[in-house]
């Protein structure tokens, strides 16, 4: 009789765990799925993700986010391509003036190109929005790496833009090198959706 009570507490917490294993599971296929989408349409702005730099030279994988965006706008799918990111300590170039620079070497006018600063995924967005409304550009498409699309997207869309996903096709993180990048996404979704993808700065972006 007195370890009723323990085996009615051992329950509970297998179902809370389960619970917890299966959202976070369906929440890694709902990533998956996402980054697997590719959906180019007429939109108001190419909207990239910023990653790392290094004296104002975008890495191979800031370059291949960089790259699509250049190839959406010369596609003609939008009049506008936003950079973010800001710099580290001693950074010379703010992610979103490397690739601003890069773009522009990739034959996109000056004009064309608005930065936005940030320091996170969430923040990188916040900052871009107002200047996309200011041009009313609601509708973007979203250019990052595909395990990174669903995070993006989530916070887009609760930041009162209309998201759609154009990841890059030419990351250079391929294959197996992505697995870890693909759980730290669905934890990132998973808890995101709790508590506010505001509330995420712990979460190293990509």
């Amino acid at each position: 009789m007195l370890l009723a009570p323990l085996r009615w507490a051992l329950r509970i917490a297998f179902l809370i765990l389960a619970a917890i294993v299966l959202y976070f599971a369906v929440t890694l296929v709902q990533v998956w799925l996402t980054g697997r989408q590719y959906d180019p349409h007429p939109a108001g702005a190419i909207l990239v993700m910023g990653a790392a730099q290094y004296d104002c030279v975008p890495t191979h994988d800031f370059q291949a986010r960089l790259d699509q965006a250049a190839k959406l706008y010369h596609e003609g799918d939008a009049p506008l391509i936003v950079v973010t990111g800001n710099k580290q300590p001693g950074d010379k170039c703010t992610e979103a003036q490397s690739g601003k620079t890069y773009l522009e070497a990739k034959n996109v006018p000056k004009a064309a190109i608005l930065e936005a600063g940030g320091d996170d995924s969430y923040e990188n967005i916040a900052d871009a929005q107002p200047e996309l409304l200011a041009h009313n550009a609601r509708v973007v498409l979203v250019t990052t790496d595909p395990f990174h699309e669903d995070r993006s997207m989530a916070i887009a869309s609760n930041l009162s833009l209309s998201p759609s996903p154009t990841p890059t096709q030419t990351s250079p993180i391929t294959g197996w090198s992505t697995v870890p990048y693909y759980l730290k996404e669905a934890l990132g979704v998973g808890l995101g959706r709790i508590i506010g993808y505001n509330h995420l700065e712990w979460l190293h972006d990509a």
